[in-house]
C-alpha cells in the first residue's frame, strides 16, 4: 500500500488534472476517471476508455469486490490520506482510475442512411458538454464530434459530467465543420431565430445536429449559411435556454422521429 504524500503516483495523477492537464492528457495518452460511477462503466462497458491503472482504499476495494471482478485489473492500493491528495472531491468514494484515451478516427465513420450524430462548436463549458454527451447516450445518438478549440473531452469536470456515458458513446475530437459538411449528411443548426420549427423538422438521411458556442453561437464556418436554422419553439416566458438543456431537447426530437 502507498502512504507516503512523496509518491510519484500523486504527482502523476495531479499532472493529468492540474492546470497543464490538458497537455499532459495528450502526451501520456490517459485522463482521470474518479468515483464508482465511471469506474463501474470502465469495469462492465464492451467500449470506451479502457482502464489503465486503478487506485483504490481499501474501502474502495471492498465497494468493487463485491460487484466486480478485479483479476486482470492493474490495482495499487493507497491510504486514504493519498487518495485525498489525488483527488478533486471534497469527500473522495477511495476509487480512482487512470483510463487510456481512445483514438477514434473521424474517417472511420460509417454511415447506413439512418444514423445520427452531434457536432460541438467552439463548446466551453465542460458541463455542457458532459451533459450532451450524457444525453446523446440516452437518446441513441452514434457519435459526438467537437471541433477545434473546444473543450477538452477529458477533462476532470467533463468527464464527470457524463456520469458514465463516455464508456457508451465514441467521441471524436478536433473535426473541422467543413470536414463533417463534405459527409453526404442532413446537417442542420440550432438557432434562435431558425426558419424550422424543430417539431418540423423532418430527417431524410444520416444527420448531424450542429450546436454553437455558448455565447457566441455558430460562428465558424464559411459555410454556416448553407445550413439549415433549426429553432426551438418556446411558449413560455424564457427567452432563452442553457445549450445543454437545449440539445437534449434536440436529441430527443431526433430519437423519435422515423428517417424518411
Amino acid at each position: 500500500m502507498i502512504e507516503s504524500l512523496n509518491s510519484p503516483h500523486i504527482a502523476r495523477v495531479k499532472a493529468l488534472i492540474g492546470s497543464r492537464g490538458t497537455k499532459e492528457r495528450k502526451a501520456e495518452g490517459l485522463f482521470v476517471a474518479e468515483g464508482m460511477q465511471c469506474v463501474r462503466e470502465a469495469l462492465t462497458s464492451t467500449q470506451g476508455p479502457r482502464i489503465e491503472t486503478l487506485y483504490l482504499t481499501q474501502s474502495g476495494r471492498n465497494k468493487l469486490e463485491s460487484n466486480f471482478n478485479l483479476n486482470d485489473v492493474n490495482i495499487i492500493e493507497v491510504s486514504d490520506e493519498v487518495m485525498k491528495n489525488m483527488s478533486e472531491t471534497i469527500t473522495p468514494q477511495g476509487i480512482l482510475a487512470l483510463c487510456k484515451i481512445p483514438r477514434n478516427d473521424f474517417s472511420s465513420i460509417k454511415l447506413t442512411g439512418h444514423r445520427k450524430f452531434v457536432y460541438l462548436s467552439e463548446i466551453q463549458d465542460p458541463g455542457n458538454a458532459g451533459t450532451i454527451i450524457r444525453s446523446a447516450d440516452a437518446f441513441g445518438i452514434e457519435g459526438v464530434i467537437t471541433s477545434p478549440g473546444s473543450v477538452d473531452i477529458y477533462s476532470p469536470k467533463v468527464v464527470r459530467s457524463t456520469a458514465g456515458s463516455l464508456w457508451h458513446i465514441n467521441v471524436y475530437e478536433g473535426v473541422a465543420l467543413i470536414d463533417v459538411l463534405a459527409l453526404p449528411v442532413q446537417a442542420f443548426a440550432l438557432g434562435a431565430h431558425g426558419s424550422i420549427a424543430l417539431h418540423d423538422l423532418a430527417i431524410h438521411k444520416d444527420c448531424v445536429a450542429i450546436f454553437g458556442n455558448e455565447a457566441r453561437g455558430l460562428e465558424t464556418a464559411q459555410a454556416v449559411d448553407e445550413i439549415t436554422q433549426v429553432r426551438i419553439t418556446m411558449p413560455g416566458n424564457a427567452e432563452s435556454l442553457n445549450l445543454s438543456a437545449a440539445a437534449t431537447i434536440v436529441m430527443y426530437h431526433l430519437a423519435n422521429i422515423p428517417t424518411s
